[in-house]
């Protein structure tokens, strides 16, 4: 019996103490990560959550809700307003993201071949991209003014008319577009430059051995080698690009107007139009609808172009 009872007892002793000193030992890890937790469920997740009840409720910031259901999105699905943001969006977004990824990749391939100052271009060309968007918006508010701007002074001191920059539709999307660009090659010329450094030397001093220049070097091996940073970097861009939103307002209310897109509401995006919505007129059950359907566009819009670019990939795999 002694011999019966022993390894019971003896039996959930060496169990049981590992598991109470893994815990210990791991307690202090999961302490250390719960402040971001806490305050992502906090201002994350729960605003969120709180954006889509209210999309279904009608609220102007006092008193309490009034439950709606699906009016605001009807709503919505029939505003003009909004279709015209999303047009004027996917217009600065055209115009900025394809040159800015050609730009970027010229940049990056000057500074993969540059011997000296290297580190130098790189954080020049890192500027922009860490400098307050605002300073930036009005520093090009001013550079394209109608009357006294110096890109209409340059073109009258080369006898060319001057241009409506900020007075047309058309121009205030050229103008958002020159910014957007302005501040995001330098950072996808860096992100490309670590793709190209990636690449082994090897590759390409065998290109060299079988007669390949420097252009047909980049166009057959840096570009498809380089063809996974490309879709990280156009995939960023949609979604950086589609929710464009400080860059609009400032140079549009530099325009003359507040919220509204400047002239002939040019500049008016889906998050700008979002914001004029909900904290202009605060109708916030209406501007959670439209934050909703900005979500859907830009999550839809950024599917089609990953898979378009990873089935690009595919097909030269194949």
């Amino acid at each position: 019996m002694t011999t019966s009872v022993a390894p019971s007892l003896a039996g959930p002793g060496p169990t049981t103490r590992p598991r109470r000193r893994g815990i210990r030992r791991t307690w202090p890890m999961y302490l250390a990560v719960a402040p971001f937790f806490v305050l992502f469920l906090v201002f994350g997740l729960y605003p969120t959550m709180y954006s889509l009840v209210l999309s279904f409720q009608d609220w102007n910031g006092l008193g309490d809700p009034t439950w709606v259901g699906l009016e605001n999105f009807q709503k919505l699905f029939a505003d003009p307003t909004f279709y015209l943001s999303i047009r004027n969006t996917f217009v600065i977004f055209a115009l900025s993201t394809f040159p800015m990824l050609v730009i970027a990749i010229v940049i990056a391939a000057m500074l993969n071949s540059a011997v000296r100052y290297s580190t130098a271009f790189r954080i020049a060309y890192f500027i922009p991209n860490i400098t307050s968007v605002v300073a930036m918006a009005v520093l090009f508010g001013s550079i394209f003014g109608q009357n006294f701007g110096l890109a209409n002074t340059l073109l009258h001191a080369i006898g060319l008319p001057a241009v409506p920059w900020l007075s047309t539709p058309f121009g205030i999307q050229v103008t958002v577009s020159l910014l957007i660009t302005y501040q995001w090659t330098g950072y996808n010329a860096i992100i490309f430059l670590a793709g190209m450094q990636s690449i082994g030397g090897e590759v390409y001093e065998a290109a060299k051995i079988d007669g390949a220049g420097a252009f047909r070097s980049f166009f057959s091996i840096t570009l498809p080698l380089l063809r996974p940073t490309v879709i990280f970097v156009l995939v960023v861009s949609t979604i950086t690009g589609l929710q464009s939103f400080t860059e609009a307002q400032v140079l549009t209310t530099t325009a003359g107007s507040t919220n509204s897109g400047g002239a002939g509401q040019g500049g008016l995006t889906m998050v700008l139009y979002f914001y004029q919505q909900a904290f202009g007129f605060n109708r916030f059950g209406y501007g959670a609808a439209i934050a909703w359907g900005v979500f859907l566009i830009v999550v839809v819009f950024t599917i089609i172009s990953w898979r378009f670019t990873a089935g690009r990939k595919e097909e030269a795999r194949a």
